[in-house]
């Protein structure tokens, strides 16, 4: 492989089409690399393809291409198959936060590698040398830590697996800057630096309401409006997921201590199902927005 910074590689594989896989992939994709992404069944993969399809077509009614839908989707596939990722020079797992799942998943990703391609997990809070030491090759492991929405996100979090090879911190900054955003580069930690913070906020955010102190909104537009936050701790929880902060946030409690402890009515919003904009309900009501 012979990448010089921001210099994508042509052929990108995505384990996981939901919205950040679908994401990962469409942020590649726009930028000329020939993309594939791998399923766990054809209605899965077809649904990944139309997401990364839509996503693209909105980006083209935008202005934001060149190229015309058709030409962005040759460079598109989707597959059920692992060996779909032989020929591919970078591979991005972004399956759910469950660590067997990322384990037994990024093992059989790497089964279907070519030795010298570099395999990445978007986890945004689990251990990247602990998942290192599962592989047979941990060197060319590394975490990318996609934000979403990916398309309009501006960051990625580059993490360094103890195993990694120094190499590899300044082949993803160039690979973050061919994508057209910004790196930061961390070592190995819970949370990370990014979801470390983020969490800690909204956490707090939740005693308050739970306390009430004051509303959800009152306390977003303390955020947005004193410290100019471009969304406040408690809706961007609605956006990613209320099941998503509370597995994160039990991961930190675990690693990190007390501090991390999720609040009850996160548990209990959880438990009710209310996850946030993707099922119309958490701290806001998204219903009207669906």
């Amino acid at each position: 492989m012979s990448e010089t910074p921001n210099t994508l590689p042509a052929k990108v594989g995505v384990l996981g089409g939901g919205r950040m896989g679908a994401g990962i992939a469409h942020a590649f994709l726009v930028k000329g690399c020939d993309v594939v992404v791998v399923e766990r069944d054809e209605d899965s993969a077809q649904g990944a393809y139309e997401r990364v399809a839509g996503s693209a077509a909105k980006s083209i009614e935008r202005g934001g291409l060149d190229e015309t839908y058709e030409q962005v989707t040759a460079r598109l596939s989707v597959s059920v198959d692992y060996a779909a990722f032989a020929d591919r020079e970078l591979v991005v797992e972004a399956v759910p936060e469950i660590w067997d799942l990322k384990v037994s998943s990024l093992k059989k990703v790497e089964e279907n590698l070519a030795e010298d391609a570099i395999l990445a997990s978007n986890t945004s809070s689990l251990s990247m040398s602990g998942l290192a030491q599962e592989l047979a090759r941990p060197a060319n492991f590394l975490g990318l830590h996609f934000f979403n929405p990916v398309p309009a996100s501006t960051l990625i979090e580059v993490v360094i697996a103890k195993q990694s090879a120094p190499a590899l911190i300044e082949k993803a900054r160039g690979w973050v800057q061919g994508l057209g955003k910004t790196a930061v580069v961390v070592n190995d930690a819970p949370g990370f630096a990014s979801s470390r913070l983020g969490v800690a906020i909204a956490l707090e955010a939740m005693r308050m309401v739970e306390e009430g102190v004051a509303s959800a909104e009152d306390i977003d537009n303390a955020m947005v409006l004193g410290y100019k936050h471009p969304t406040g701790p408690l809706k961007t929880t609605d956006i990613v997921g209320l099941d998503v902060r509370l597995g994160i946030a039990e991961y930190l409690h675990e690693t990190l201590g007390d501090r991390f402890a999720p609040p009850q009515i996160l548990r209990d919003l959880v438990e009710q199902g209310h996850l946030g904009r993707k099922t119309g309900k958490g701290f806001y009501d998204w219903a009207a927005s669906k």
